[in-house]
């Protein structure tokens, strides 16, 4: 669990991350600010509407990055896309109306998924990579 808090604490210093997915043999990167702890998973919200979702749903394999404190972190991954409800009102509740302006927990369109077999690196120009298997 602390080492899910750990990466999870370096991507909200992050303010934005990057998600890269696979569409047509070609890499697609976009920025994303939501990431939230729930049951001891790292969890993002998205919608089943956008091209993201249709691309991680094809294929799970992501890459994540982000920059914080003159650091960055790498993180590889599956995504797994998860119905409970109890895990999209976790995530409505957690950011409040910056996501509630958006979605609501049963549109029809709101979805959550976290990483699954992910494995962080953070690195800088100055200290060894430290990895964080979770």
């Amino acid at each position: 669990m602390e080492k899910v808090k750990k990466v999870l604490q370096f991507l909200e210093d992050s303010k934005v991350f990057y998600v890269s997915t696979v569409d047509d043999n070609k890499p697609r990167v976009r920025p994303f600010s939501g990431i939230h702890e729930f049951e001891g998973k790292l969890y993002m919200p998205t919608s089943n509407k956008k091209k993201v979702f249709e691309q991680m749903m094809k294929n799970p394999n992501v890459e994540i990055s982000g920059m914080a404190h003159g650091k960055w972190i790498r993180i590889e991954a599956e995504i797994v896309c998860d119905k409970n409800v109890e895990a999209r009102k976790s995530m409505l509740d957690h950011y409040g109306e910056a996501l509630t302006r958006m979605y609501s927990l049963d549109d029809g369109k709101f979805e959550v998924v976290y990483l699954k077999n992910a494995k962080a690196t953070i690195c800088s120009f100055t200290e060894s990579p430290v990895t964080i298997e979770l």
